[in-house]
């Protein structure tokens, strides 16, 4: 007689982590403060240019608040291994609160004074670099792991809500009660993040200390150990130093030829939207080759640089560049995720660091470049170049072996 089928109970459904209280937190804090930051591009340029008239002035004060992020990641990361995550963010998202302010008050006041606004974004980007290492550790640090993906596509939703409304807020404050306001509105986003951080409960992995120079050989060696993670970056630098050179070339290319501004900014609300979108995949997909997948995604963004090359019809431009952003809205949780699955967790806020630098480190250069070879060849030409470095980098993944076996 054969023996009775066993039966097996169906693993229980993992709950949503924003059921969590310590991810709900770690959540609202976080999208808070990204609204915040994403009304503060327009109220930034509106106000320093209304105070001196100077684009040179505007180009300052953007590089006194990317070139002290840039260089000290690195070191942010370090200290996110060596400390507890949590603290490290509630401290940044204080200094940040605080340099928020200034800049409010300095043009509440009437006449702003240059080099305290230049100040205070270089302290505010220097506490960038080490509130951005942090993120990564936080999320693993307060959900279960079967639960990762969906809240870091949680994240994400936020971060592309903040694309979607932070424009028109700012708007609606600057053309109202003026940019100062932005600033302390986004002042205000920090110090309510810093107070909901305190209340949240965050896994800690101790850390041995050693020598400044033997953690950050370290966390580099978790990255060059990984053909699947550097390879990765590559793409994921050339995305950035391509996104550099749509950002510079884009709109006057969009004004000239496609029809005016209107269609730069429908293009860029498209663009919020497709990443939205994006994101809410990646909270439901399970790709067998995640990196693969998304790495072959981002190579879409060789599509609206083409198409802006050659001044294809607006409608088709627009619609490409929102597929490109849906591909990067999919992109981030899904390489979160792998990340935090992958590396140690002693070591992941230094991976985390060397994943911004590497990725952000092509944004100034493409937006140096830009300029000149378009003053020199025309726009078209560095539209092109820039579509085949991104396609050519982003499929050329591939290729590497470690790539196509991640799952």
């Amino acid at each position: 007689m054969p023996a009775a089928p066993e039966h097996t109970l169906a693993p229980a459904p993992v709950p949503h982590p924003l059921r969590t209280r310590s991810f709900r937190l770690l959540f609202t804090g976080r999208a808070l403060s990204l609204l915040g930051d994403a009304v503060i591009p327009a109220a930034l340029a509106l106000a320093v240019l209304e105070a001196t008239g100077s684009t040179s002035a505007l180009a300052l004060v953007l590089a006194c608040a990317m070139v002290p992020r840039l260089l000290l990641l690195p070191l942010g990361g370090v200290v996110g291994d060596r400390f507890d995550a949590r603290t490290v963010a509630v401290v940044t998202d204080l200094v940040r609160c605080a340099t928020q302010l200034l800049v409010g008050f300095q043009l509440l006041g009437g006449a702003p004074n240059l080099a305290v606004l230049a100040v205070a974004e270089a302290l505010g980007g220097a506490a960038g670099a080490f509130a951005l290492p942090t993120g990564s550790p936080l999320v693993k640090g307060t959900v279960a792991p079967e639960a990762l993906q969906r809240a870091n596509a949680a994240m994400s939703v936020a971060r592309s809500v903040s694309r979607l409304g932070g424009p028109a807020l700012a708007g609606t404050l600057v053309l109202t009660v003026g940019p100062g306001w932005a600033f302390v509105l986004d002042g205000a986003t920090f110090a309510v993040s810093a107070l909901l951080l305190t209340a949240v409960r965050v896994k800690r992995v101790p850390v041995p200390r050693r020598s400044l120079r033997a953690d950050l050989a370290e966390g580099w060696q978790e990255v060059r150990s990984r053909d699947w993670y550097w390879a990765s970056l590559i793409g994921h630098s050339a995305w950035n130093g391509a996104a550099a050179v749509l950002m510079t070339l884009g709109p006057a290319v969009a004004v000239q030829r496609l029809g005016g501004g209107t269609t730069w900014v429908v293009l860029l609300q498209v663009g919020a939207v497709g990443f939205l979108l994006g994101a809410l995949l990646a909270d439901r997909a399970r790709p067998r080759r995640p990196v693969l997948t998304a790495n072959l995604g981002l190579a879409t963004y060789a599509l609206p640089l083409v198409l802006l090359a050659v001044a294809a019809p607006a409608p088709l431009t627009i619609a490409a560049y929102g597929l490109a952003q849906a591909s990067l809205g999919f992109l981030s949780p899904v390489w979160d995720t792998a990340v935090q699955r992958a590396v140690p967790e002693h070591a992941l806020a230094r991976v985390t660091s060397y994943d911004w630098l590497v990725s952000l480190a092509a944004m100034p250069l493409g937006y140096a470049l830009a300029p000149l070879a378009a003053s020199a060849w025309g726009p078209e030409v560095p539209l092109l170049a820039a579509a085949v470095v991104v396609g050519g980098c982003c499929l050329g993944t591939a290729l590497v072996p470690g790539v196509r076996r991640f799952r």
